[in-house]
């Protein structure tokens, strides 16, 4: 009750109720592209007005809901396994007993749980900017615990951890998860095998050699038992997570909005902590690249930058992304040198870390990239051209090449939404990763977590609230165990 006290005082005086001042006391600082808005942002505007002077911005209110929907998402992995997790059971899901049949209550847990963590972030950002001010390092310490819990429970909404665990067992056999799969190299009667995810059973994998060599560590660790090395995955995942709240906690402008965003972020802790994702290692070679790229601008600098981008890139392609933004300003500087130090070294870590499974393991990642699934607006796109007779690799191929305009343009529009005075280190590539979101075909809420870490630094903008809602929808509509939809 003491830390729930403190993580909910607020450190500014205010009329009425803690953290909430009234609109006469503390106006509203006007928009300076208010005018630039058009019909669905003025209605949205509109309506987050009234929420934000709701009881929902109450810091007590918010904190309460991003508690209940993260105890709802716990309670979920600790009744595994259940129709949203993973057929296994880890240390802490052994003390319950299993949803396995109740497949409706598990489902409305999976979305209750988002909801309420939507409100609870949503109400908790809304207090922020109305003045409330909880200690940081409280808010770290607190997450820490759940996340420390969480950890040891069976993860949820996504098939994904299995899929790293059969491919880290592929490489502790000595095999090549580039060219094999584990129903080909593992046998069906593996249990790695049976947990993975129906669509992924014969699938080479599409994560960098530096996730491989990761996946290899857990399953060297668990050797033939499959529910160790997703633990160990796991506690690795939820290392990082609070490693790279402490680096926001230390390094950032505004660290308590900084640790909102991220450490105390409820929808980011289901997703990425719940869910098990490689995206948080993602995240953490971006953000950490960020911060030096913007403090520090010698040599050593510039070869941390890209080594940070390389290893990056060698977990997940679409970290190619950071790099993009990363170099745009220099680009517009004109620092040639910069430029060239930072994409050598990037690219030379990238080669080396590729160097031990040759160019073949490049397939794979790159096959990905021709996915589609709703709620991608590409997937109307694709059902369309093939309602007219268009034959599906037509249409992928067609996709292929329009996406990645879009992704600049969007970017460029995005970019242009943020004030001009905020440092381009950041902005940059925020706006490419949001972007990607938006237009990109194969997208998760998950993939969501470099914009979420570059958007820490940058102060209160009207981007916020539409990463907010992209996260939570694709987090509604994208989570299922693994089981019936498809995820990378």
């Amino acid at each position: 009750m003491e830390v729930w006290r403190r993580v909910t005082q607020v450190s500014t005086h205010s009329a009425g109720r803690p953290g909430l001042t009234p609109p006469a006391e503390q106006p509203v600082a006007p928009d300076p592209l208010e005018g630039r808005n058009g019909p669905i942002e003025r209605l949205m505007s509109n309506l987050i007005r009234k929420l934000a002077w709701s009881r929902l911005s109450h810091p007590k209110v918010a904190v309460s809901l991003s508690l209940a929907g993260l105890l709802v998402g716990m309670l979920l992995g600790a009744t595994a396994p259940n129709a949203e997790t993973l057929p296994v059971l880890l240390p802490l899901s052994r003390l319950l007993p299993s949803l396995s049949s109740q497949h409706v209550l598990a489902s409305l847990m999976l979305y209750l749980s988002d909801i309420l963590a939507c409100l609870g972030l949503a109400g908790m950002l809304w207090a922020h900017s109305q003045g409330w001010r909880p200690n940081p390092r409280i808010l770290l310490l607190v997450s820490t615990g759940i996340v420390g819990l969480m950890v040891c429970l069976t993860p949820v909404g996504s098939s994904d951890t299995a899929s790293y665990a059969a491919y880290g067992r592929i490489a502790s056999l000595g095999g090549n998860p580039y060219t094999t799969n584990p129903l080909a190299f593992l046998g069906a009667h593996s249990a790695y095998t049976q947990v993975v995810g129906t669509m992924w059973k014969a699938q080479p994998s599409v994560y960098g050699p530096f996730a491989t060599t990761i996946q290899w560590f857990a399953a060297s660790i668990g050797h033939a038992n499959v529910a160790t090395t997703i633990w160990v995955l796991m506690i690795l995942n939820g290392i990082v997570f609070i490693g790279v709240g402490l680096l926001l906690l230390l390094t950032s402008d505004d660290p308590v909005r900084a640790t909102l965003f991220w450490t105390a972020n409820p929808v980011l802790i289901l997703e990425l902590v719940s869910g098990g994702h490689l995206d948080t290692l993602v995240a953490a070679a971006a953000i950490g690249a960020i911060q030096v790229a913007r403090r520090f601008t010698g040599i050593w600098g510039d070869v941390v930058v890209g080594v940070l981008i390389g290893l990056a890139c060698g977990v997940k392609i679409y970290a190619v992304l950071i790099g993009l933004g990363l170099a745009f300003p220099l680009l517009r500087n004109r620092e040639w040198l910069r430029l060239s130090r930072m994409t050598v070294v990037a690219v030379a870590t990238l080669v080396l870390s590729y160097s031990y499974y040759g160019l073949g393991a490049i397939k794979p990642v790159f096959g990905g990239l021709k996915l589609v699934t709703l709620p991608s607006p590409w997937r109307v796109f694709e059902l369309t051209g093939q309602a007219f007779g268009v034959p599906q690799n037509t249409m992928a191929t067609i996709i292929s090449c329009l996406w990645p305009i879009a992704l600049f343009i969007v970017a460029w529009l995005v970019y242009r939404r943020i004030s001009s005075d905020q440092p381009a280190e950041v902005v940059a590539p925020f706006a490419l990763t949001f972007a990607w979101i938006l237009v990109a075909p194969w997208v998760f809420a998950w993939y969501t977590a470099v914009a979420w870490a570059a958007l820490t630094q940058v102060p209160r903008n009207r981007m916020t609230r539409w990463l907010t809602i992209v996260t939570v929808l694709l987090a509604l509509c994208l989570s299922s165990g693994g089981h019936a939809v498809p995820t990378t």
